[in-house]
């Protein structure tokens, strides 16, 4: 059975259409989806103009829309929040997404226009996690806040020696830092990992020699999440 799983984010939509654990097709617009899934799971943190175009869509091939909501406990994650239902939804996706992935404890790292990081122990506790401006709004918090730094489109270097790596490079610094004081909350007999994810995972990625411990470059956590939770019960 097709299950058609859509991630809208702040910056951009994603699907994908799933059928027997496999992804049959993906994309970034919901006019290009030819299948005529089963089911509509889908998880929005883009605000109430993208609900509606998702409804519109179900509602044109005749499915109701099946909502990701944060909760105390779903898809072998038990939500360690203060209060479960303030959790983003997408963090809660990506979280499903990695258990899912990787049954030891992990970092999860959700990297777009806020980068998240969040710990995920091999019991399938949430512990708690940072949000961080992403990597681009770090850039353009100095450039909005100083007279004269620009909006850096610079590369990475260990030593910057220009202003537009020296802005590139510390946002990547920072973030990639903030991994690692994360990552060290581990327990190294669990076998420990680091799953990135997001529009900026890339740019994380390319700097990962500099991360002393094993990480892996996910597509998209949020769709595997709304996948796994498929399966659970019997599609995709």
């Amino acid at each position: 059975m097709s299950v058609l799983c859509i991630d809208a984010g702040n910056s951009r939509l994603k699907w994908g259409v799933r059928d027997g654990g496999v992804w049959l097709a993906r994309g970034m617009h919901l006019d290009a989806v030819e299948a005529r899934p089963a089911r509509i799971l889908a998880c929005n943190v883009a605000g109430d103009p993208s609900r509606q175009s998702i409804g519109t869509f179900a509602a044109g091939r005749g499915l109701p829309v099946e909502w990701l909501l944060p909760c105390a406990a779903q898809g072998g994650v038990t939500n360690g929040y203060d209060h479960p239902a303030q959790l983003g939804a997408d963090r809660w996706a990506a979280l499903i997404g990695a258990r899912a992935l990787h049954r030891g404890d992990c970092v999860v790292v959700m990297s777009g226009t806020a980068t998240t990081i969040d710990v995920l122990t091999a019991d399938g506790r949430f512990r708690g996690g940072l949000i961080l401006p992403g990597l681009a709004l770090m850039r353009e918090a100095l450039a909005g806040g100083t007279a004269n730094l620009p909006t850096a489109a610079g590369d990475f270097a260990a030593l910057p020696r220009n202003t537009f790596d020296a802005i590139a490079s510390g946002a990547l610094q920072a973030t990639v830092g903030a991994i690692e004081r994360m990552f060290r909350q581990l327990d190294t007999a669990a076998d420990p990992f680091c799953l990135l994810s997001g529009g900026a995972a890339d740019a994380l990625a390319g700097v990962s020699p500099s991360l002393t411990f094993p990480c892996r470059r996910v597509d998209n956590l949020v769709l595997e999440g709304l996948a796994a939770l498929a399966e659970a019960s019997g599609d995709a």
